[in-house]
């Protein structure tokens, strides 16, 4: 895991069908500028939240108002993570129902979703949780979905993490191109429920 200056990333995490309110492998950056891979909540509960149940809205932020939602401007300022994975699912609407697909790299490649975390406190509890930057469905995802997840190339791994940058453009990683070789594969419906975390779910 050398492009995450990681010495390696943990085995017990592998999951096929990681569902939001789950717990969710990312890699931060410490204050010593060392990257930790960590457990996060999936579903962002920011510091000024009374409980932790707006978390169920805040899964997703969207790229085009980062800097403005007081939900994740500051943990856009200070606590951007990198969530690591070999692909992700979307629903396309059918007459028949919503028909699901993995994206993934021909060689399911890992590669890194870019995201934002947060620390919140309150009666005694104690949470880390996250959420993923969306933006705008290329032509290829938009078929499917009208939105996607961002994806941070390796190349800008270090970039995306450093706490000492922090003011990044967005733009600029949305420029690059990490869904150029991404494939589109129908699969079973097995994914629609996560109770369902086996390898099937890419059937």
């Amino acid at each position: 895991m050398d492009h995450f200056r990681l010495l390696s990333l943990p085995t017990d995490n592998l999951d096929y069908n990681i569902a939001p309110g789950q717990k969710i492998l990312a890699v931060v950056q410490l204050e010593d500028a060392s990257n930790r891979a960590v457990n996060l909540h999936w579903g962002l509960i920011p510091s000024w939240a009374k409980d932790r149940a707006i978390s169920k809205h805040l899964i997703n932020a969207r790229a085009e108002t980062l800097t403005e939602k007081p939900s994740f401007k500051n943990a856009y300022r200070h606590r951007r993570c990198l969530i690591p994975a070999t692909g992700f699912f979307e629903w396309q609407s059918t007459q028949t129902g919503k028909r699901p697909y993995h994206i993934h790299k021909p060689d399911n490649a890992l590669f890194a979703f870019a995201g934002v975390w947060e620390h919140w406190e309150h009666d005694q509890e104690t949470v880390y949780s996250c959420t993923i930057i969306t933006t705008v469905a290329n032509d290829n995802v938009s078929s499917i979905h009208d939105r996607m997840p961002v994806i941070i190339t390796s190349d800008d791994y270090s970039r995306w993490l450093d706490k000492k940058t922090a003011i990044v453009k967005i733009a600029d990683f949305l420029a690059a191109d990490a869904y150029h070789d991404m494939l589109i594969t129908p699969i079973s419906t097995r994914v629609n429920n996560p109770m369902h975390n086996d390898e099937g779910c890419l059937h």
